[in-house]
């Protein structure tokens, strides 16, 4: 039998607006607070870049990010945790490392940015946390396996209030640590990092367009260790409010 068309929808008047109907609940946009303000800045992508200290690349063995683009992964918005929020613990690893991060947070779009021109695209910073199952991550290099599900999980992107611009400045050097039940557990300077967030931003931007709500997380310095349920984490960077999130 012959299914017929479904009749097309008659065309609104241009000036008029229906609500819009969802076939699944709706989820939640992302967001994350904005120091000294009500408003809120909402989260469309998270991207991270890999291997971006000379020295936490070297402790891997997998080398720096060089070459022409830096190594990029993206994670999903919903991957989000707040300050002083919960992180749960994900299934399928016994291995799973934190690492402390600068968050660069996008407040203008763009494509094909230029180096000296992406510091105007950039809305604020924040002190990030950058969640890996490093187990995982290690069969996925094994088995030639994309990384999505080391990275990519409930939870992954604790990220703290974000700083604009115009109260802390560019940061281009400054102290960033971890400590993990008050030990000191990674230690170094953003002046260490081998791309900048200008250079991070003109080269993603050159293989994806970027938009307001798009977060950057930079890469980590040394040090980085396993954590397991109860333990407390505090992510600082000189200059922003610091990040403090419970395992759970």
């Amino acid at each position: 039998m012959r299914r017929h068309a479904p009749a097309r929808a008659p065309i609104p008047d241009e000036n008029w607006r229906s609500p819009v109907i969802y076939a699944v609940q709706a989820y939640e946009i992302p967001t994350l607070a904005v120091v000294g303000e009500e408003a809120r800045f909402p989260v469309r992508r998270i991207y991270a870049v890999g291997r971006n200290y000379a020295a936490h690349a070297a402790e891997t063995g997998l080398g720096g990010a060089q070459g022409p683009i830096p190594g990029f992964s993206l994670k999903p918005a919903d991957s989000i945790v707040t300050d002083g929020a919960d992180f749960p613990y994900p299934p399928g690893t016994s291995e799973l490392d934190p690492e402390v991060e600068m968050v660069v947070a996008i407040g203008k779009g763009g494509s094909d940015i230029s180096r000296e021109t992406a510091p105007e695209h950039i809305f604020g910073y924040a002190v990030g946390i950058d969640m890996i199952r490093r187990d995982v991550m290690r069969d996925c290099i094994a088995n030639q396996h994309s990384w999505d599900l080391c990275k990519s999980f409930d939870g992954a992107s604790p990220c703290g209030p974000i700083h604009r611009v115009d109260q802390v400045g560019h940061l281009k050097s400054g102290a960033i640590w971890m400590e993990i039940n008050g030990e000191r557990r990674q230690e170094g300077d953003l002046d260490d990092l081998i791309w900048d967030p200008a250079e991070i931003i003109s080269r993603l931007s050159k293989m994806s367009r970027m938009e307001p709500g798009d977060i950057i997380y930079t890469g980590t310095p040394r040090g980085p260790a396993p954590i397991s349920r109860g333990d407390r984490l505090l992510a600082h960077i000189d200059g922003l409010w610091e990040l403090d999130v419970n395992v759970a």
